[in-house]
C-alpha cells in the first residue's frame, strides 16, 4: 500500500489548525485557566508549520525549510508548556526560549539540501525529548494528583518517543532520501503514526481537566469548608473503604470523639471569628500528630472524630494525649484567647470488618461525657473497650 507523504502532512496540518482554533475559542469563553491558550497555540503553530513543510517546492526554501520547521518546533514545545501549566509547574521560560533559539540557528545553518539529514535528526531528537518530558509530567500527575488520565497521557506520548527516535535513526543511517518527499517505505508510515498520536492527544488534556474537576467536586462534597477535614459524608465514605479493606485483612481500629471544651463561652467572649480560628488551630494540631492513614473529620460544631486504623484503644490513648498537648502548644503560640479551650476525648475500639461506625461513636460519646464529668481536658476509654 503506497502512502503519499505530502497528503498525510497536509491532512494532519489542517486538522491541527482546526483543533487549535477550537481550543482558542474555548479559552476565549473565560471559563478555563490558561492551558487551552497554550494548547490551542501549540496546535495552531504545528499546523501552520507542517503546511509550510508540505508545500515545499511551492514556497520559497527559506519559508518551507527553516521557518516552517521552527514554527512546528515552537508549537510542539508549547504542548509541553501547556501540560506543565495545567500541572501548575514552574514555566522555565529561559529553557523554552533557549530551545527555540538553538533550533532556529541550526535550522538556518542546515537549510540547504546537504543539511537534510541533520535537520531530520535535529527535529526528531527535539520532539523525542519533548515527548519524554510530557511522559514525565503525566507520571507526576498520576502520582501527585492520582489522575488516572495521566496514564492515558503517558500512553499517547511514550510511543512517539520511539517513533521520533526511529525517524532520527533512519536519517542518521542514510535510509532517508536527500529530499523530504523522496519515496521511502518507512517514512510515510512513521508520519501516519505520528499524526494519529498528535490528533489523539487533543483529547488527553480534556480528560485530565474533566477528572481534576470531578475530583474537586468530590473533595468539596466530602470536606468541611472551614477546617479542610472530612465532613460526615467524607467520614462515612472513608469508613466504607476501611471496612472493605478489613474484609480482606481483618484488623481492629480505635475511634476518638473529641470535643473542644468551653467553645460556646469562647465564641461569646471573643466572637465567631476567634471560634473559627480555634477550629483551624485544632485541625492543624491534630493533623500534626496523625498518620497519613488516619482519618480526621468534623462531626459537627466543635466536635471532631478521629479514626485510627490498626491501633488498639490503649495505643489510641497515647495519640489522644499527643493531640491535646499539640493543641495546647498551638494555643499558647497563638496567645489571643482569654478563655482557654481544652479537649475532652472519648475513645472506643472495634473490629473494622464487624463493628459499625455509629455503634462505636455512641460508645466514644459515652466515654466523652465521662471525660467531661471528671473535669474535662482528658481522654477516657469506654468501659466496654477498657475490658477488652
Amino acid at each position: 500500500m503506497v502512502l503519499d507523504l505530502r497528503t498525510i502532512y497536509l491532512a494532519g496540518a489542517i486538522t491541527c489548525t482546526l483543533l487549535g482554533f477550537v481550543q482558542l475559542l474555548a479559552f476565549a469563553t473565560g471559563r478555563f485557566e490558561r492551558w487551552p491558550l497554550w494548547w490551542g497555540l501549540s496546535n495552531l503553530l504545528v499546523g501552520i508549520g507542517v503546511v509550510g513543510i508540505a508545500l515545499r517546492g511551492s514556497l520559497p526554501d527559506p519559508v518551507s525549510i527553516p521557518l516552517a520547521n521552527l514554527t512546528s518546533w515552537t508549537g510542539y514545545l508549547l504542548t509541553l508548556y501547556s501540560i506543565r501549566d495545567f500541572a501548575r509547574r514552574p514555566p522555565r521560560l529561559p529553557v523554552y526560549f533557549g530551545a527555540v533559539a538553538v533550533a532556529g540557528i541550526l535550522l538556518l545553518l542546515w537549510s540547504g539540501p546537504e543539511g537534510f539529514a541533520n535537520r531530520v535528526i535535529l527535529m526528531s531528537v527535539l520532539a523525542a525529548c519533548c515527548d519524554a518530558a510530557v511522559v514525565r509530567e503525566g507520571l507526576n500527575l498520576l502520582g501527585r494528583e492520582r489522575l488516572i488520565s495521566g496514564a492515558i497521557l503517558v500512553g499517547l506520548f511514550a510511543p512517539t518517543v520511539t517513533v521520533f527516535a526511529l525517524n532520527g535513526y533512519l536519517a542518521a543511517s542514510g535510509q532517508l532520501g536527500p529530499e523530504l518527499f523522496t519515496p521511502n517505505a518507512a517514512q510515510p508510515w512513521l508520519a501516519v503514526t505520528g499524526t494519529a498520536f498528535l490528533l489523539l492527544r487533543g483529547c488527553a488534556l480534556l480528560l485530565l481537566v474533566t477528572e481534576r474537576h470531578r475530583n474537586a467536586l468530590v473533595s468539596l462534597a466530602q470536606q468541611d469548608a472551614l477546617t479542610g477535614t472530612l465532613n460526615r459524608n467524607g467520614l462515612e465514605h472513608s469508613i466504607e473503604e476501611l471496612t472493605a479493606e478489613a474484609a480482606k485483612r481483618p484488623h481492629r481500629f480505635a475511634v476518638l470523639l473529641i470535643d473542644i471544651d468551653h467553645f460556646k463561652r469562647l465564641n461569646d467572649t471573643h466572637g465567631h471569628a476567634a471560634g473559627d480560628q480555634i477550629l483551624l488551630i485544632f485541625a492543624d494540631a491534630a493533623r500534626s500528630e496523625l498518620r497519613a492513614s488516619d482519618i480526621l473529620a468534623r462531626h459537627g460544631g466543635d466536635e471532631f472524630v478521629v479514626v485510627l486504623p490498626h491501633l488498639t484503644a490503649a495505643e489510641a490513648i497515647g495519640v489522644a494525649n499527643r493531640i491535646r498537648d499539640a493543641f495546647d502548644r498551638a494555643l499558647k503560640a497563638w496567645g489571643k484567647a482569654r478563655v482557654k479551650p481544652t479537649l475532652s476525648i472519648g475513645i472506643a475500639e472495634g473490629n473494622a470488618a464487624e463493628n459499625r461506625l455509629q455503634a462505636l461513636l455512641e460508645q466514644a460519646d459515652e466515654a466523652l461525657y465521662r471525660s467531661k464529668r471528671l473535669g474535662r481536658d482528658r481522654a477516657e476509654l469506654h468501659p466496654a473497650t477498657a475490658w477488652r
